[in-house]
């Protein structure tokens, strides 16, 4: 039998983490609670778990700051960070996605959807685990191996979701993907939450593969595409 997946999640609402941790057994995962944002970073330390889902507002350390700190460690930065928040306006979703967080999910939401999140994460994951080439294009390569992203050989910070997504683009370059193919195929009930942190990812990618060209073609009401040929950008 596989070893069932690891969560830590960092919660202080008593009610929601009681909810999640219900769905989590019932998906097939382990899950341990921590309600203070310092204990939670030391159970990440500890326990180095397959996946993490931390709350913004948190006693003793913001759940920002415990992301940052998970994605500046270099035992724990592979470690999927989804980050929960009732702040649901783009500059925060940004905020959360540019520190390195794999996903920002706002409150209130479904069980639904954080776990088909959580399934899709843990899965891009295990995709890059299996696969040990290296795909270049222009000045850059993307390590698959080591979630590495590289422009004249010198690393370039990305986080889980814009290597997978930006991987997707690239073995399917030329063709229009649409946000959900770049996100695994995730179905749920909240389209516009989905559409909106796809396009925040892309805006983060489109700035890490510039200030040169632009190389990710955006295709009004269908989806993106990486360009063959990338367009000069002008200055």
């Amino acid at each position: 039998m596989a070893q069932k997946k690891r969560i830590i999640l960092i919660e202080d609402e008593e009610d929601i983490a009681a909810l999640i941790k219900l769905q989590a057994e019932l998906s097939g995962y382990k899950l341990h609670v921590e309600v203070d944002g310092i204990d939670g970073f030391r159970a990440v330390q500890r326990e180095k778990p397959d996946l993490v889902i931390v709350d913004v507002m948190l006693p003793g350390q913001n759940g920002l700051d415990i992301c940052r700190k998970i994605k500046q460690s270099a035992e724990l930065k592979t470690i999927p960070v989804i980050i929960l928040s009732a702040k649901s306006e783009e500059i925060d979703i940004c905020l959360g996605l540019e520190l390195g967080a794999d996903d920002y999910i706002a409150k209130p939401f479904s069980q639904k959807v954080l776990f088909s999140k959580v399934k899709a994460v843990l899965r891009r994951g295990r995709e890059a685990d299996k696969s040990h080439k290296l795909i270049s294009f222009g000045e850059f390569t993307l390590d698959i191996s080591r979630y590495l992203l590289k422009k004249k050989g010198a690393p370039v910070m990305i986080t889980l979701s814009e290597f997978g997504i930006l991987k997707r683009l690239l073995t399917n370059r030329g063709k229009v993907l649409t946000r959900n193919q770049l996100l695994d195929d995730i179905n749920n009930d909240d389209a516009f939450i989905v559409d909106r942190n796809i396009d925040v990812h892309i805006a983060a990618l489109r700035k890490k593969l510039g200030p040169n060209f632009d190389w990710i073609e955006t295709v009004r009401g269908v989806g993106y595409r990486l360009r063959d040929d990338p367009i000069p950008l002008k200055k």
